[in-house]
C-alpha cells in the first residue's frame, strides 16, 4: 500500500496547513469574509434613495377624526384613520372655504385627471378657522403661487 498524503480540507475552515499552502500566492489572513459567489451584484444605475422634502412651511388642521397637512411635498388628507396622499406635480388646484354652518375647513384637491377630494376639519373653537385661512392662505401661496 502506497501512502498518500491527506486530502486538503475543504474550504471554510481556514487556510491550508503549510504542506499545503500554495507558495507563490500572497498568505491572506485566516477568517476573512469575501462576498459569497451567489450575492447579487449591485448595478452601478443604482436610483438614488428618496431624499426628504427641503424645509419649507407647513399648514396642519387636525380634529378628533380628520387631519390635512400640506407642506413642501404636496397634500395629505386623513379621513378617519385612511391616508390620501397627493404630491404637487399630481396636483391641478386646492381649493378651501367654511363649512355651510361655519364650524369646519373644508380643502378640496384637484388631481390632474379630473378626480376631486375633499376632507373636512372642526375648528373649535370657532376662530380657530379664521388662523387657519390666513396659515393656509400663506403656505399655498408659497408653494403654488400661480393658483
Amino acid at each position: 500500500m502506497t501512502e498518500q498524503p491527506p486530502p486538503p480540507p475543504g474550504p471554510g475552515f481556514g487556510p491550508p496547513p503549510p504542506q499545503y499552502a500554495p507558495s507563490s500566492a500572497p498568505a491572506q489572513p485566516p477568517y476573512t469574509s469575501a462576498p459569497p459567489p451567489y450575492a447579487p451584484a449591485q448595478p452601478a444605475y443604482a436610483p438614488a434613495p428618496p431624499q426628504p422634502a427641503p424645509p419649507g412651511p407647513e399648514f396642519l388642521a387636525v380634529d378628533k377624526h380628520n387631519a390635512v397637512v400640506v407642506d413642501a411635498s404636496g397634500v395629505v388628507f386623513e379621513l378617519s384613520g385612511y391616508t390620501l396622499e397627493f404630491r404637487w406635480p399630481e396636483i391641478r388646484s386646492v381649493h378651501y372655504k367654511a363649512s355651510p354652518d361655519g364650524k369646519a375647513l373644508m380643502v378640496a384637491v384637484v388631481h390632474m385627471d379630473g378626480r376631486f377630494y375633499e376632507c373636512g376639519v372642526q375648528a373649535k373653537p370657532r376662530a380657530r378657522l379664521q388662523e387657519w385661512f390666513a396659515q393656509l392662505a400663506w403656505v399655498l401661496g408659497h408653494y403654488r403661487p400661480a393658483g
